[in-house]
């Protein structure tokens, strides 16, 4: 028999979740069109297609990302990526 605590946990996780999901920002139409433009040029810059700009490859295909590089580089990897993008859109 599954302890009530274990469900108890699972249910309160479950609603987080939910409550998470339901207060996630919906992108506006103007912020849509941006993320699209700019998945469109971060494609076109990424030379080596692997799913993130070095700074060179900013600097080359997306010279605002390259200009604010490192405060849209949230986890200072050296690299940025479309969701590090997107997180800069949306705010």
């Amino acid at each position: 028999m599954i302890n009530r605590q274990l469900i108890s946990s699972i249910v309160a996780v479950a609603a987080l979740a939910f409550a998470t999901a339901a207060n996630a920002q919906t992108p506006t139409a103007s912020q849509q069109n941006q993320i699209q433009e700019a998945q469109e040029k971060f494609t076109a810059a990424d030379k080596n297609a692997d799913g993130k700009l070095t700074l060179e490859e900013a600097k080359a295909g997306m010279p605002r990302i390259a200009s604010n590089f490192k405060k849209i580089d949230t986890n200072n990897d050296g690299f940025v990526t479309m969701e590090e993008i997107k997180v800069m859109i949306l705010k």
